[in-house]
């Protein structure tokens, strides 16, 4: 099973899709999901997101702040003040 990611503003969505890695700005630093992470819900701060896409491709975008979300490889971030 592969990790899927879905990232959501107030307004729209801005990514769906497979993932090998996710690096997200924590509010006390930044942290990395990748396949397998423990269960976690989490805020988040300032800073930038880095999604590395299945494919290969690379996709990064800074954030205000929001919250995380991992359960069995299904990752869910909430963000605000998304400037890509």
């Amino acid at each position: 099973m592969d990790m899927h990611l879905i990232v959501l503003t107030p307004d729209r969505k801005i990514f769906e899709g497979k993932i090998k890695l996710l690096k997200v700005p924590g509010t006390t630093g930044y942290f990395e999901v990748m396949k397998g992470h423990a269960p976690i819900v989490s805020s988040l701060g300032e800073g930038n997101v880095k999604i590395k896409v299945k494919e290969g491709s690379e996709k990064t975008f800074e954030i205000e702040d929001g919250f995380i979300e991992v359960l069995n490889d299904q990752i869910s971030l909430l963000v605000t003040g998304v400037k890509e």
